[in-house]
């Protein structure tokens, strides 16, 4: 059976991105991030967070603009962040000079003495900040650190609560730092715990788990972990350590569970496609990928066969027509118009990329074609500032972290 015409023109909302990207856009391939689709966003994870009764921390790396970071927090209301890499806290700690900023994953010691160098503004480390800890060793290295620059860290310890991707996973590790941290008080104090979870939310086959046992399996080791502390060392343990969990597939689920303080939240607020999950069903889209049709050819023609590429058009609908756009090969999913494909057979270019449709999408040159992302942290860096737009209208630009 031949390939059904899988074509369409652009739904209203695309056809107004189109004429406004044409008329002031910069024909260009750009990052676009829809405000009346974000605030929908921010509005479902702010009052998941307040029935919770839990804190919001917004995760930087998944929305890497200090303009959108400040936009939802605007919004949403936190004071918290997490950051994950050296050059991006420094630039947080001059953005943000009153948040408190938990690292998201532990970073090379050198990378630690190297933010301190760097820092300035009014910033407080001593009580704004948290370096996320991960082993004996490297809470050693960082004691030297402390020592050797005459401060005092915060330490938050990184648990394995079901991920394997590192972090405490025994009562001999856990106990061997809380010991150090005891021991050296003018150097290191206890921060809390960071226990991060998104597989609870991703969609597991329910006949491996369903998102109820997981959550229950990790709060199990979550607060097997708290115990510890409180009876051990209950010298260390106080009022308003920072007990963090979630991501955002799981953040919802946490609204089950009173032992975490605080949830992290981020690639959520905007959705890309590999977020179309059933615990973010309420989410929307709310980023986009645009860039122009630089040449529209006619039917496809694969370089070496010339005239016998002939054949894909005629058995394949969807081949009589090429466009190649402005740039390419990006993590992200072909969205509008309905019907595009990447060709593979002819290969992909990050420059000038082939798309091939049938003739009812409708394209010309200079019109955009529209992907969705895959994932937002490293793709948002890659378009120069991102293009906010609300009812189809770019109303501001942000850069992005550099």
């Amino acid at each position: 059976m031949r390939p059904q015409d899988r074509g369409a023109p652009y739904s209203d909302y695309f056809r107004q991105l189109n004429r406004e990207l044409k008329d002031h856009g910069p024909m260009r391939p750009v990052m676009l991030i829809d405000l009346d689709r974000l605030d929908h966003n921010i509005d479902v994870v702010k009052a998941s967070v307040q029935r919770a009764g839990k804190q919001l921390r917004l995760v930087e790396k998944s929305l890497p603009a200090p303009g959108l970071l400040n936009y939802i927090a605007q919004r949403a209301e936190p004071r918290r962040l997490m950051s994950f890499h050296q050059p991006f806290l420094n630039h947080d700690a001059v953005q943000f000079p009153q948040a408190d900023i938990l690292l998201g994953k532990p970073l090379p010691v050198r990378s630690a003495e190297l933010f301190y160098m760097l820092h300035k503004g009014p910033f407080d480390p001593a009580r704004q900040l948290q370096w996320l800890l991960d082993t004996p060793e490297r809470l050693e290295q960082y004691r030297a650190l402390a020592l050797a620059l005459g401060i005092r860290l915060r330490v938050n310890l990184e648990l394995d609560v079901g991920l394997h991707r590192g972090g405490i996973a025994d009562e001999a590790s856990l106990d061997a730092m809380l010991k150090a941290i005891r021991a050296h008080p003018a150097q290191l104090e206890f921060a809390g715990f960071m226990g991060y979870d998104p597989f609870v939310g991703m969609g597991v086959p329910e006949f491996v788990a369903t998102p109820q046992t997981l959550l229950a399996r990790v709060m199990a080791i979550y607060r097997a972990r708290v115990d510890f502390v409180r009876l051990r060392y209950p010298d260390l343990w106080r009022p308003g350590l920072t007990l963090n969990t979630a991501g955002s597939p799981s953040y919802r689920i946490h609204e089950q569970e009173n032992l975490s303080t605080e949830v992290s939240v981020g690639t959520a607020m905007l959705k890309p496609s590999h977020y179309d999950l059933p615990s973010l069903s309420e989410h929307v889209p709310a980023v986009y990928i645009a860039t122009p049709v630089l040449k529209r050819t006619g039917a496809v023609n694969i370089p070496a066969l010339d005239d016998t590429s002939r054949i894909f058009s005629w058995w394949d609908v969807n081949q009589r027509e090429t466009f190649f756009i402005y740039g390419g090969n990006w993590m992200a999913d072909l969205e509008s118009p309905p019907g595009l494909q990447v060709n593979n057979l002819y290969g992909r270019s990050s420059n000038q990329e082939m798309v091939n449709g049938s003739a009812a999408v409708g394209l010309a040159v200079e019109d955009q074609v529209f992907l969705r992302p895959t994932q937002t942290e490293s793709v948002l860096l890659q378009f120069g500032d991102l293009l906010a737009v609300r009812a189809g209208r770019i109303v501001e630009s942000w850069p992005v972290y550099s």
